[in-house]
């Protein structure tokens, strides 16, 4: 197995060096998250029938800061069955299935994240980059590869300040390595977090990307690990700030309307959780570790205007430019 002091030599292959970045990254992540609170992270570990791999789940349920939150890492292959493979093409133009199925042989690498506080004031929020490739089932020749992720932000409270320093630090960020990035990928996101059904996003977002494999592996492989420290850099002082402020009943109950709004997208939108309950084999409580332990769903509710709670939703109908 490679290790994390050997994520950047070039003599591993770019799957074997992004399993063993998720590894070390589960692990500084968890530990970030876990200085903040007084309950640990438990660990579960599960494998993928058939030798397809498996992955970890580190979970933090009812703790003193956060009321649900899962760090979780896969490392799967095996055949991707046809149904999957079209829903992918109108990306992945250069997949090629197999002739008899219509299946590909697949490798998919990733670590993904959702943190949901108990505190109205202190933000969700969520965070997931992966590696994904297909290759020929008889050469085992790596027929098509690209990366995937981001992070974006989801308060219950709208604090600019938090908004700004959550934004600025993915810019500086992908900025080290291509000033175009942080604003292709921060439209990306507004876009893809888009509750469509509700005409509004799902938070104030962040970044987000998917096909990238316009620059060389290696490069991107630097990219995706600045990427996973950014993360810690631009979340931990928000809920440290926020964890312990006073609030009310109604404004916990906001906090379960919006979680509801949380439960809308993933459940309805994301293409990873679909990707992920129409790959076989997949482990279904990883999948839907995004989802809170409670939301609330109140019927043609409408905040008040002028109040914290439409300052909230008006951004949401409206994104803005954060830096």
């Amino acid at each position: 197995m490679v290790t994390y002091e050997q994520v950047h030599d070039p003599s591993f292959s770019i799957r074997e060096r992004m399993e063993a970045l998720v590894r070390q990254k589960q692990k500084e992540i968890t530990t970030a998250l876990a200085a903040v609170d007084t309950v640990g992270f438990h660990t579960d570990t599960w494998e993928r029938g058939n030798g397809g791999g498996g992955g970890q789940s580190m979970v933090l349920q009812n703790g003193t800061t956060f009321e649900k939150g899962g760090v979780n890492i896969s490392i799967v292959h095996g055949k991707l069955p046809a149904a999957a493979v079209s829903r992918m093409k109108a990306d992945h133009r250069n997949l090629k299935a197999a002739a008899d199925d219509g299946s590909v042989n697949f490798f998919a690498c990733g670590l993904s994240l959702v943190i949901h506080p108990i505190n109205p004031h202190a933000p969700t929020t969520h965070a997931n980059y992966r590696y994904f490739e297909t290759t020929d089932p008889e050469t085992n020749e790596v027929q098509a590869w690209w990366f995937g992720g981001g992070a974006d932000l989801t308060p219950s409270y709208l604090y600019e300040e938090d908004a700004k320093h959550f934004h600025q630090v993915h810019k500086d960020t992908l900025d080290k390595y291509d000033k175009e990035l942080y604003p292709k990928y921060k439209k990306w996101c507004d876009e893809y977090f888009f509750i469509k059904h509700r005409g509004e996003t799902r938070g104030i977002g962040g970044v987000f990307f998917d096909d990238f494999d316009s620059k060389p592996a290696d490069e991107i492989l630097h990219i995706v690990e600045s990427s996973f420290d950014a993360f810690v850099e631009a979340y931990v002082p928000i809920v440290k700030k926020r964890k312990d402020l006073p609030y009310t009943p109604e404004q916990k109950n906001w906090q379960q309307i919006r979680r509801g709004r949380y439960v809308e997208f993933n459940l309805v939108l994301d293409r990873g959780t679909q990707f992920g309950l129409q790959t076989p084999g997949s482990r279904v409580e990883s999948i839907l570790m995004s989802l809170p332990a409670t939301a609330s769903w109140a019927y043609d509710h409408h905040p008040e205007e002028g109040s914290e709670e439409e300052k909230l939703l008006k951004v949401l109908q409206s994104p803005i430019e954060w830096v």
